[in-house]
């Protein structure tokens, strides 16, 4: 910790948590606005009555303002986020967490934001806003783009923010995703990213669940077969990380296949391969989509998951995860991956 910084929090050992909680509730206010006090109480946990103590105070800091419809964030209130991202990770010692998770997971680089997404929704916000950035110096030098499905991923692209357009990008869905939630298909993200960059999309509209004779005769099929050479050439893949049992209920898995993924102690899954706590994989969905070769030889992987319960997916998916995969997760998840205890009060 910065010699300076370490003085006032002995000077000042409230300041972490008053910090954390009042940086929190900004947070939310950015993700949720316009929004009112009982909506942040209700997602904190926290009494409204001092909800209403915090708000007052940054309203009359001008961080907020607050009107009929509900309170957002003044322009000074989005400045004094973005200048305080640091700190705060800083005083929750994301730092150490970073670098002890690229220690044990073997990876070059690993981000984590501040909190558990678990808790709050807008620690998954901030993980999307994260991934945004960096998939956005990535995409300078892409012209391929794979992405999955999922709540994160979803996250990931409502925050892509890019000033030039750039209409030589191609994003493709890495998985077909009929069956799921619309907003969270690996489609629709697609499309979300196309549209916010300038790009074109190539979208695959495909069931998740063939049997063996309906699959390799789909396989045939020139649209499918133009999709395996694209994934051939994807340049950076974006995906998400599953917990196991979770993505098969998701995925209206049959008996047979969830009793096939329960008996090989599947912990984690992504682009429908199951894979147990030392990342062998125990099942695979048979369905076209990007296959884990062609993901393995990308030359830019991005993963984006959160939370505490999804640290034993994260930690498996890992172990079997090329060495070069960004990995952007939140403090929930890390410690819980570190058998490390929260360091910061949460709201």
């Amino acid at each position: 910790m910065d010699p300076v910084l370490q003085a006032q929090v002995h000077l000042l050992p409230e300041l972490p948590s008053l910090l954390k909680k009042r940086y929190s509730i900004l947070e939310l206010i950015q993700t949720e606005q316009p929004v009112g006090r009982r909506t942040i109480s209700e997602m904190t946990g926290a009494a409204e009555r001092e909800i209403r103590k915090e708000t007052d105070l940054l309203r009359d800091q001008a961080l907020i303002e607050m009107s009929k419809s509900g309170m957002s964030l003044t322009i000074l209130g989005d400045d004094v986020l973005d200048q305080l991202r640091e700190l705060v990770k800083e005083l929750a010692g994301t730092a150490e967490l970073e670098m002890g998770l690229q220690a044990k997971l073997g990876i070059k680089q690993a981000v984590v934001l501040p909190g558990d997404s678990d808790r709050l929704s807008s620690v998954k916000a901030a993980i999307g806003r994260q991934a945004a950035r960096i998939a956005e110096e990535m995409f300078e030098n892409c012209r391929t783009i794979a992405v999955t499905g999922g709540s994160t991923m979803a996250a990931v692209a409502a925050e892509i923010r890019t000033a030039k357009k750039n209409p030589a990008m191609q994003f493709i869905a890495a998985r077909g995703g009929l069956g799921e939630e619309m907003l969270h298909q690996a489609n629709t993200i697609a499309s979300s990213f196309a549209e916010k960059t300038g790009g074109a999309v190539r979208t695959l509209y495909l069931p998740e669940h063939l049997s063996a004779e309906a699959l390799e005769m789909m396989m045939k099929e020139p649209v499918i077969k133009e999709m395996m050479e694209l994934y051939d050439r994807t340049d950076l893949v974006i995906h998400g990380i599953g917990d196991a049992e979770e993505m098969a209920i998701r995925r209206r898995s049959s008996v047979n296949e969830v009793e096939q993924i329960k008996t090989g102690g599947a912990v984690s899954e992504a682009f429908g391969y199951y894979f147990d706590k030392t990342g062998k994989i125990v099942y695979r969905i048979p369905t076209a989509g990007i296959q884990l070769e062609q993901v393995q030889k990308a030359p830019g992987i991005m993963a984006v998951a959160g939370g505490r319960t999804k640290a034993r997916a994260i930690e498996s998916y890992f172990q079997a995860a090329p060495e070069r995969t960004i990995l952007v997760t939140d403090e929930g998840a890390a410690r819980a991956i570190l058998n490390q205890t929260t360091k910061l009060e949460e709201l």
